[in-house]
Parts: structure tokens; sequence; C-alpha cells
């Protein structure tokens, strides 16, 4: 038996109520509601005092749909389709373990009806993706916002898979943090190691055992290429994967089969020129991380092909004359 409630908190507890268990195909009749006021807070009202709650709520906007079956909340803060775009970015967020993305997973499936939470099978598969194992990835993300709000350094542990697939730590760290970055399904802390005086960037669910030093952070402007603060945009654009070497012009030569690919790794502000008269073959320049550039273009190996700089090219090739002769 659940403890009593005040009767002022029963226009709070309605509401409740129809967010939780009312949906268009879900109705409650005023005695339904009653039934779950007394069932579930111990609140007990008249029938007329449920009817002037539903009114209150009405005046205060809420869209409560009124049927020969009941009434339910018609319109919620977030539409059922736009709840499953938000549950399958959990579902595909590699840096999220299985027991946080089933926590978050059932919370947005609280924000709709009935009807909703029961199409929602996708949390009970949470298991199934490829996911982290590391619990520690919200305490993590505190910390570290934390640190770079305060201006001071961190200090962690790094982890890396082992042959029986664990994680095992392999450095400790000391950096300055700037930027936390979501990028192709994973988060990365972009930060300066104090040691070597470089930037890197490192993967967020790598990272145990976080704290934050009595240590002023190193100014980023103070980092060289980087005098003008954080391009957020080349993050997006020149980055295909997360490398820190400074971005330069790259020129490679692409299919038309392959552009919708290539706009889709470095954006719409690049150059594209065809070079011959059927329209087959295309000339693209874009600004992008060379080592970065290097591992995408060993992907599109058999579509594209780099043309400068010369030293990028060249490393290809060798890349590829050494893959060659695996398979001899």
């Amino acid at each position: 038996m659940p403890g009593i409630e005040p009767k002022k908190l029963a226009l709070l507890r309605i509401l409740e109520i129809l967010e939780a268990q009312s949906d268009a195909d879900h109705p409650l009749t005023q005695e339904e509601i009653l039934l779950r006021l007394d069932r579930d807070y111990g609140i007990e009202l008249e029938r007329k005092a449920v009817g002037r709650n539903l009114a209150l709520l009405r005046e205060a906007g809420y869209e409560i749909e009124s049927t020969a079956n009941g009434c339910y909340l018609s319109v919620r803060r977030f539409e059922d389709a736009e709840l499953q775009l938000l549950i399958d970015g959990v579902l595909a967020s590699k840096h999220i373990n299985p027991k946080h993305s089933k926590d978050l997973i059932e919370k947005l499936s609280s924000l709709s009806g009935p009807s909703f939470r029961r199409s929602v099978k996708n949390v009970y598969t949470v298991n199934d993706w490829d996911k982290t194992e590391n619990p520690a990835l919200f305490y993590t993300i505190e910390v570290v916002d934390e640190a770079i709000e305060k201006k001071q350094q961190i200090e962690y542990d790094y982890n890396k898979y082992g042959a029986d697939k664990k994680l095992h730590c392999t450095s400790h760290q000391i950096g300055t943090p700037y930027l936390l970055i979501l990028h192709n399904q994973r988060y990365y802390l972009m930060s300066l190691n104090e040691k070597f005086k470089t930037l890197f960037y490192c993967r967020l669910d790598r990272i145990t055992n976080v704290r934050i030093k009595d240590a002023p952070a190193t100014d980023i402007r103070t980092v060289p290429g980087y005098e003008n603060g954080i391009d957020y945009k080349r993050f997006s654009t020149a980055m295909p994967y997360m490398f820190a070497d400074d971005p330069q012009q790259i020129e490679f030569l692409s299919p038309d089969w392959v552009l919708d690919q290539v706009i889709d790794w470095f954006g719409k502000g690049i150059a594209i020129q065809a070079v011959n008269d059927e329209k087959t073959l295309y000339r693209v320049r874009v600004l992008s991380s060379p080592d970065a550039m290097e591992y995408w273009a060993l992907q599109y190996a058999g579509a594209v092909e780099i043309v400068k700089p010369a030293a990028l090219r060249e490393k290809i090739k060798k890349d590829l004359e050494a893959a060659a002769k695996k398979y001899q």
C-alpha cells in the first residue's frame, strides 16, 4: 500500500498517469484515473475533482482529448518518430555500454504512451550490438567537462583490447582537455599531452580512473596551428579519421559513382571538376589530414587515386605494395 499523499498533488499525479498510461489506443475513464490515484499514490478524490483537474491541465496547455471511452494525452513533447530516432542513435552509439543504453532507451520510451513502449523491442536486444564494456563513460564525461570548464589538467589510464577481448591499461596520461567530439559513432577527447606537448585524440570509452589535477590547463592558442582557437568545422570535413596532424590540400581522382560517398565524408565545400567529356572521372580537392587521408584512400583504393601531395601518394604506393606481397 503506497503512502498517502496530500490531495494538492493530485493535479501532478493525474498528468503523470496520462503521460505514462494513456494514448489514442488506451484512453482512461475518470473512474480509472481515480483507481490509479488511489492505488499508486494513496490519493482519494471524488470524480468531479478529477474533471476539474483535467480542465486545469487543458487550461495550462496540455492537449487532452476526450472520447466515449475516456481521455488521453494527444500531444507530447516528442513525437514517436522523434523518440525512435533518438533510440536508434543510442543503439548505434558504440561508446555507450549495454546497461547505460538500456537505461537511456527506457527513459526515452517513458516519454511516450503505452503503445509506443510495447513497440520498442530494441531495448531487449541491446546486448547484441557491438558496444564498449567501459561502465564509467558518463562519469568520465562529467569529469572532463568539469576540467574544461575550470581550465585544469586531467590524468587518467588509457586502455586497449587484448587477445582475451578485454580492456587492459596500456599507459598513464596527463593532459589538458579541450573538446569532446562525436565522430564516426565514437566519442573522442581532444587534448594536449603535457609531457610531449603534442595534440592528440583518444577514444573516450578507453579512458578509466580519470581525475582532475591541481594544475592549470595549457591555453589552446599556444599550440602551433591553433593560434586562433579551435575551428570546429575542420572536425566534420577535414578529418575522416581522428589524427592530429595539420590538414593539407589533397587532390585525388574519383569515378562518378564514388562522388556520393566522397561528399558524405568531406562535405559540400570541396572542389569537384570533371576530367573527361563523358563526366565519368572527376578531380577532387579537399582539405584533410594526410595521415587520415592515407587510411581513407586505402579504403577506396580500388576506386580513387591520390594525385597530390607527392609524399602522400608515395606513402600509399608503399602501403599497397606491402599489402600485395601478403597475397602473393
